[in-house]
């Protein structure tokens, strides 16, 4: 059992599907030969799910000081128990209540990690409406994670099978992004991506960059030099530290040439120029990394899907890849 590291899994917004992945998830007997996975979140509710799945998983509740007592034993799912959403609440509904519940998840398996209990923590997805309603003023759980964590910068990094994506920027309008970007940022999200290929094993990677504008402003025909000011001097930095860069490129055809193995990392520079291509391949694939936190998270890349939370029929694939690249990230997993 100690070689198997304890992996935090937070059930996200309890209105919405994670209660169910996650209960579905833990029904995969093989997890248990790998890893510890603890889930964070409410007891009550995880045994809601499970009935709605048709699942004969045992809830066993947890306080964070019985933490010592949890069995990581397949057919029993351990939760640290925070009692925090009440029996009757509405599945697929906005609650403000599970908003707050799902920050505080987030809170006690930040603490667990960076004190070392954990090896790393998955999250289910959260409502970020929900969140802000509960008193928690973040664009989502990169921004959270990295404030409970400390840190001032961090990217989002979505993986798949096919290829992986790093943004400059998520959460914000477009406007608001043209406008952050610049050359220090490009160059400090490149390094963060190199530093993770690096870390995975790729000890060369080739890092492919988009533009912002169509054809990556085409020498200047489209936008006002965006290319040419904001990215441009970042990929010259990289490049003279000898690394793999290539950019700024079109993003019309530069995840086409990534999908078939030309590139080992693709940076974005705006959420939806990343995301698009990454849901296209399918939503049950991805998987979302936070990069540059002093712990390992990963996480589904989907959200809270109201319109079908309390059916039974939330996907648990995305979860399962979650947790698979969190046990493969986790320190010491190589020699576990």
């Amino acid at each position: 059992m100690k070689e198997r590291p304890i992996i935090a899994m937070t059930m996200g917004d309890a209105a919405g599907v994670g209660p169910e992945v996650i209960m579905k998830s833990l029904a995969h007997p093989e997890f248990y030969a790998r890893c510890c996975p603890l889930v964070i979140g409410d007891a009550v509710r995880l045994r809601a799910a499970g009935h709605l799945v048709g699942s004969a998983l045992e809830v066993r509740g947890l306080s964070l000081d019985e933490l010592d007592k949890a069995q990581f034993q397949p057919g029993t799912v351990d939760c640290i128990d925070l009692k925090l959403i009440p029996e009757d609440l509405p599945w697929g509904k906005l609650s403000a209540l599970a908003g707050d519940a799902a920050y505080q998840y987030i809170k006690v398996a930040a603490d667990l990690a960076l004190s070392g209990k954990v090896a790393a923590i998955c999250t289910a997805p959260l409502n970020k409406e929900a969140l802000q309603a509960g008193g928690h003023h973040f664009p989502g759980h990169t921004e959270l994670l990295a404030h409970l964590c400390g840190t001032e910068e961090v990217s989002m990094m979505l993986s798949t099978p096919k290829m992986r994506v790093l943004h400059v920027t998520t959460h914000i309008g477009l406007i608001d992004a043209v406008a952050k970007i610049e050359p220090g940022l490009v160059e400090r999200t490149i390094a963060r991506g190199h530093a993770a290929m690096v870390s995975a094993g790729i000890p060369n990677p080739r890092i492919a960059v988009c533009g912002i504008n169509p054809h990556a402003g085409e020498n200047g025909l489209f936008g006002y030099g965006e290319e040419e000011s904001k990215i441009a001097p970042a990929i010259a930095a990289c490049r003279a530290r000898g690394w793999n860069v290539e950019g700024p490129l079109p993003a019309d055809t530069v995840f086409f040439r990534a999908q078939r193995g030309d590139f080992d990392l693709v940076v974005a520079m705006y959420h939806d120029q990343g995301h698009g291509p990454v849901k296209v391949l399918g939503l049950e694939s991805g998987v979302n990394i936070t990069i540059g936190l002093p712990v390992i998270r990963t996480s589904v890349d989907h959200g809270t899907a109201f319109d079908i939370a309390g059916t039974g029929k939330a996907d648990e694939r995305s979860m399962l890849e979650a947790v698979r690249l969190a046990i493969e990230l986790a320190p010491g997993h190589a020699a576990a």
